[in-house]
């Protein structure tokens, strides 16, 4: 009983941080996507969930905007303030967003936290120019930000958007592929994910005037936990609850996705992984028991213990990485427990 008690208030902290930055955040980011063209404000805003599709204000789930939560809580930690942080959270936010809206039309997804696509609503063409006007805008504030460090910072969110855009082609790539190994796997959702939550803590730390081992520290953390929340998010992918995920169930296998607990199922050697080969890698599309037979294969090869303890493993190396920086109690507190919440595999 008390570990369930100690688990809630740890789930209460995350998401007291969480609206505390989402109420700090959301006037500015409204603000820069205001700046954009009508019809770039129609789409972004109806991917953001602040209004329908013909411009009506609604409340649709909105994510949890994770990102810059850890970017002002970085800068909190190293002694900064958290209101100085804020264009760095909004350019993060947007960037996370430019993806978001790709992603959706490279994997062809109909649903985003349980709304249709962008993409489905407004035509693929015009959601990937709306994900483009995002990534301008995002440099634009954070170059015009008028912080000491606003070009090193844009420097740094343009070497972390060049390895996520590679994370992405390499995602492409696999798809392709029958000859994925394990490592390239691991490279690839590091740097689709890893880098971007990297560059939000480095961003959080720099704009809060964070010493160098400070800014290192807390950019490996967010790498380490960026790569445990993919492992979590992949296995959500097969086996998440569609309530939670928003996403139909097997969502991922259906498009045959090389995600890390997949291919390190189709790698492993066992005869369940030879199995699952034969059936995920051929050319005709799987039907609704095939869908559960790849879900149960992965398990028998190991692949989803394996992502388990993988998404565990880096969490506690992603804390270990957050201690040593000597980040200030109440920030250190809040960040363990957004780390603790993303990588739950109940959300």
């Amino acid at each position: 009983m008390a570990t369930i008690q100690h688990d809630a208030n740890k789930a209460g902290t995350a998401y007291e941080a969480l609206t505390r930055s989402r109420a700090m955040v959301e006037p500015a980011l409204r603000a820069a996507v205001d700046r954009l063209p009508t019809r770039m404000q129609q789409i972004t805003g109806y991917h953001f969930g602040w209004w329908d599709e013909r411009g009506n204000p609604v409340r649709a789930d909105r994510g949890k905007a994770l990102r810059p939560a850890m970017v002002l809580l970085a800068a909190t930690s190293v002694g900064g303030d958290a209101a100085s942080a804020v264009p760095a959270a909004v350019a993060v936010e947007l960037v996370h967003n430019f993806s978001l809206l790709h992603d959706d039309v490279l994997d062809g997804d109909v649903t985003r936290r349980h709304r249709p696509t962008a993409w489905t609503v407004f035509g693929s063409g015009s959601a990937i120019l709306a994900g483009d006007a995002l990534l301008a805008l995002a440099a634009d504030v954070l170059g015009g930000c008028r912080h000491p460090e606003a070009a090193n910072a844009v420097r740094t969110l343009s070497t972390a958007v060049l390895n996520l855009i590679n994370g992405q082609i390499a995602d492409l790539d696999f798809e392709e592929r029958r000859d994925v190994d394990l490592a390239e796997c691991q490279r690839m959702a590091r740097d689709k994910t890893g880098a971007l939550l990297g560059c939000a803590c480095a961003l959080g730390a720099l704009f809060g005037g964070g010493k160098g081992t400070q800014i290192t520290r807390l950019r490996s953390f967010g790498e380490r936990l960026g790569l445990a929340f993919q492992h979590v998010d992949d296995l959500l992918g097969i086996w998440g609850d569609p309530a939670i995920t928003g996403k139909p169930v097997f969502s991922d296998l259906r498009t045959r996705k090389k995600t890390l607990p997949v291919v390190s199922a189709l790698t492993s050697g066992m005869p369940a992984g030879q199995r699952l080969a034969a059936l995920y890698l051929r050319d005709q599309p799987l039907s609704g028991s095939e869908l559960a037979q790849c879900a149960e294969l992965i398990a028998l090869a190991g692949g989803r213990t394996w992502s388990q303890n993988q998404a565990d493993e880096l969490l506690a190396a992603a804390l270990s990485d957050l201690r040593r920086c000597d980040p200030s109690p109440r920030a250190a507190e809040e960040l363990s427990a957004l780390a603790q919440l993303v990588t739950h595999r109940d959300h």
